[in-house]
């Protein structure tokens, strides 16, 4: 498979904490991709970085062919970039199908002033975004739900309700940031599902962040784990469950101890 995402030597300081240490990482085209560790390990922050939140101290980031270190989000979304967040960010406010919109803002060609004009051009690809909109949310489970303002939706929903805008800007590469957290045994598998069907159905590569190792160990082609910023296992989600650095990283080198005992 083509490599979609690659990034040599990335690090990010804060001041004098290093939060990704000379990382090297790849994500091949149509795999899904996890990057597991304890808190604190770099995860988000690796994130931030691919989707051009933080500009990394050292190091090189090319997706689909683009240098894309330092970048602004706005271009990388562009580019074939889309995310979620730890925490959902949706418009409370808005509607369901408005949040949608929003995520199909950069494709929309129409001036602003043609809006006001009613042109007819306008008129046709507002109306075909709203077809498209709609379709995306039938697609994630909302269907019904478009004129439901996003903080009265149930939490799972929300999720979904994210991811149905991160799809709104047509991504190739698809980060997802803890996607099952919160959710009870019922959502979650039903979420892992549906990470599976964005890859078989929609053709996305997935790369996500998630501390359910179940859902880990069940849905990636690869599994990276960091460790106070820097990888200490990749590989195949059986091999990296076996590994002894593994296992120390989550539990201590007293339970890795008794463990090998």
């Amino acid at each position: 498979m083509a490599t979609l995402l690659e990034a040599k030597g990335v690090s990010k300081k804060f001041g004098g904490l290093t939060a990704v240490d000379t990382l090297d990482y790849s994500v091949e085209a149509n795999a899904i991709n996890s990057i597991i560790g304890p808190n604190g390990a770099g995860k988000t922050t690796f994130f931030n970085i691919v989707t051009g939140y933080y500009k990394p101290t050292t190091g090189t980031v090319q997706f689909d062919g683009h240098d894309i270190a330092g970048l602004a989000p706005h271009r990388l979304t562009r580019y074939g970039i889309g995310r979620t967040f730890q925490t959902i960010r949706l418009f409370g406010h808005l509607s369901a199908l408005e949040n949608v919109l929003i995520g199909m803002h950069h494709w929309l060609r129409s001036p602003w002033w043609s809006d006001l004009l009613k042109l007819r051009s306008t008129l046709r690809e507002e109306a075909e975004a709203i077809r498209h909109g709609e379709e995306l949310l039938a697609y994630v489970g909302l269907k019904g739900f478009e004129d439901v303002e996003s903080r009265n939706l149930p939490y799972g929903l929300q999720r979904r309700l994210e991811i149905a805008r991160a799809l709104a800007t047509r991504p190739k590469l698809l980060l997802l940031d803890e996607p099952t957290a919160g959710m009870n045994p019922n959502e979650t598998k039903d979420m892992t599902a549906f990470i599976r069907r964005l890859r078989d159905e929609r053709g996305l590569t997935i790369l996500l962040i998630e501390h359910d190792m179940h859902v880990v160990m069940t849905i990636s082609d690869k599994v990276t784990v960091l460790d106070y910023g820097r990888k200490i296992s990749e590989g195949k989600p059986s091999d990296v469950q076996q590994d002894t650095r593994v296992i120390e990283a989550y539990l201590g080198s007293r339970a890795l101890k008794m463990i090998k005992n």
